[in-house]
């Protein structure tokens, strides 16, 4: 029936990104062939958006400084910014951020650069010389964005916390040592699983896991693109989209795993 048609299609896409997820890790074993080609992506990818990362991470630490220092000073508890600077950086803002500049950077270029190569027919031509095409075009892929999201984080965090003491000492009047003592106290819980503080295990993770959601949606929307320019444009499109709401949707899951009581 026609209204069952889009959660058939929904249905079908989820069914073929898991299986691209799965068959990509089985071949992994490829990887040191692939270094090369990861090595490219990681550099247009990541050190290319870096700025883009480091600006909003900076001024996202700002906002949250600024707007929670405001409440805070009613109550006197202006020693309390550095602590929440540094909890909602390095659990929520950081990766969301990093990992949302990284869906509209890398998995839409993703996206349209498999696109283009699939209405093309690139994708046939390789398909014909029996070149498997998920270890030379998605593995790669995957595995620089893996690379990327957690080492953008870890800036973006850096950098947010940096933007939060500039605007708590120059707007706030607290000074940057209790801004920083009561930040680096905030990040010392460490985790049971790796011998890092919770919080910044939490959002390293979380951000690994979006970049997995990033690259396996970019390119199984680039794969299944037809149409022609018009494919190729509807493909980016879903892309960004479906991995901003798969982020979203991750996000929650992820901290109630680690985070229930």
């Amino acid at each position: 029936m026609p209204f069952t048609r889009p959660f058939v299609e929904l249905c079908q896409g989820i069914g073929y990104q898991v299986e691209l997820l799965c068959g990509t890790l089985l071949r992994i074993y490829d990887l040191p062939r692939r270094m090369r080609a990861v090595a490219e992506i990681l550099y247009q990818g990541a050190v290319q958006g870096l700025q883009v990362v480091l600006l909003v991470g900076f001024f996202i630490g700002m906002i949250v400084s600024y707007q929670t220092g405001i409440e805070l000073q009613r109550i006197g508890q202006q020693d309390q910014i550095g602590t929440i600077v540094a909890i909602s950086m390095a659990r929520e803002m950081g990766p969301f951020i990093t990992c949302t500049i990284l869906a509209a950077t890398m998995g839409s270029s993703m996206a349209a650069e498999l696109g283009t190569m699939a209405v093309s027919d690139e994708l046939a031509a390789l398909e014909v010389l029996s070149i498997d095409r998920i270890k030379l075009l998605v593995l790669p892929r995957l595995v620089a964005i893996a690379i990327a999201a957690p080492l953008l984080t870890i800036l973006c965090d850096s950098i947010g916390i940096f933007g939060g003491g500039f605007v708590a000492q120059s707007q706030l009047h607290v000074s940057t040592q209790l801004y920083y003592d009561s930040a680096i106290e905030a990040l010392r819980d460490p985790a049971q699983v790796l011998p890092l503080p919770k919080d910044l295990y939490a959002g390293l993770f979380k951000s690994s896991v979006f970049g997995l959601l990033i690259a396996v949606i970019g390119c199984s929307a680039g794969l299944r693109a037809q149409g022609g320019a018009l494919g190729v444009g509807i493909a980016t499109r879903a892309a960004v989209r479906d991995s901003i709401i798969a982020i979203i949707i991750a996000n929650y899951f992820i901290t109630w795993m680690l985070y229930q009581s």
